[in-house]
């Protein structure tokens, strides 16, 4: 797959990111190939249906896959390929450097520990800090995602949490360290949406006061809407289409983003079945020829089916897979008009 275009900051940079798995008939490719870019202080959208490889990607950047699956490819952050470190220099990254917030806050705290000892937990590892600056900087931590009376709330346990505070309480663990890149795996997954609401403007907040760049992995394109800056959309395990958020909502270049924006309720009166893409994604262990996403697109030619489709820039920083982007484009615009 041809590699999107270069920052002029050197950020963050993925390039042919590849993770297997084994099965049945040898390696399964979960990720594979995949590219994109960010840029400090920016949010990237990572959108595309369930197993389209959202997760995996956002492990495989911190090299949280373990054997007998692998990764390969390069994850370049400010200079060095993570890829390629030792367990004990990525641990001076994970956490310090790039954090994660995984999606559920249930499984990723551990419930016979006080929220307290979690947080102080990653200051010393992370900041040489313990005693009482370890506990007044958790109760800063606390104060600062929102969370009321936290001197008391530091005693406090996960299951003593609703899941909004605990999803505050994540994100406390994962600030910390002052990461300059926050990875946010479907962070409002199973909360309401006043309490989703709540806690993407607490991610914008922070973003902004500690001058961090975040990677919002979601399947609604609402919050890449209300949240992102760009959009990386997912389909089996590849990248179909890269741009601004202008760009993939009004201008979408790749069948598969307009099917996803297409299938979303709008606020209009008039009620009727919302259209849905055809067929079901490929399994992964699928040998497919030509484009992926061909056996469901409408757009669909021999071309399409004959050999695989790189990226190609549609326009400045909006890039595709799809030898049909301009009848998408067109489509995608009058449809808007």
């Amino acid at each position: 797959m041809a590699a999107a275009p270069e920052l002029t900051t050197s950020f963050l940079s993925v390039r042919g990111l590849r993770t297997t798995f084994p099965g049945a008939n040898g390696p399964v490719a979960a990720v594979d190939g995949v590219d994109f870019d960010v840029a400090p202080g920016e949010v990237l959208g990572i959108v595309g249906e369930s197993g389209s490889g959202k997760s995996v990607t956002l492990r495989s950047i911190l090299n949280l896959i373990n054997p007998p699956a692998s990764t390969s490819g390069q994850v370049t952050w400010l200079g060095t390929d993570l890829l390629k470190l030792s367990e004990s220099d990525l641990r001076l990254v994970r956490g310090r450097e790039i954090a994660a917030i995984f999606q559920e806050p249930m499984a990723a705290l551990n419930p016979v520990l006080t929220i307290g000892v979690q947080i102080e937990e990653s200051l010393e590892y992370n900041l040489g800090l313990s005693g009482k600056a370890a506990r007044a900087r958790a109760i800063e931590l606390l104060g600062m995602v929102g969370i009321p009376d936290a001197a008391h709330r530091l005693k406090a346990y996960p299951h003593e949490f609703s899941g909004g505070m605990r999803q505050r309480a994540m994100i406390a663990i994962a600030l910390a360290p002052g990461p300059k890149l926050l990875l946010a795996d479907e962070p409002t997954t199973a909360l309401d949406v006043t309490i989703q609401d709540q806690i993407l403007k607490l991610l914008l907040r922070l973003k902004r006061e500690l001058e961090m760049a975040v990677i919002l992995v979601t399947h609604d394109l609402s919050v890449v809407a209300q949240t992102c800056d760009r959009v990386a959309v997912l389909y089996a395990g590849r990248v179909a289409e890269t741009g601004s958020v202008a760009d993939i909502f009004s201008s979408s270049a790749h069948a598969y983003t307009l099917g996803l924006l297409r299938s979303v309720p709008t606020g209009h009166a008039v009620r009727k079945a919302l259209p849905s893409i055809p067929g079901v994604p490929p399994a992964l262990s699928d040998e497919i020829a030509g484009c992926r996403f061909a056996p469901r697109c409408r757009f669909a030619t021999d071309i399409c089916r004959d050999g695989e489709v790189s990226l190609r820039e549609i326009s400045p920083g909006h890039h595709s897979a799809c030898h049909h982007a301009a009848r998408v484009i067109a489509e995608a615009r009058a449809s808007r008009s």
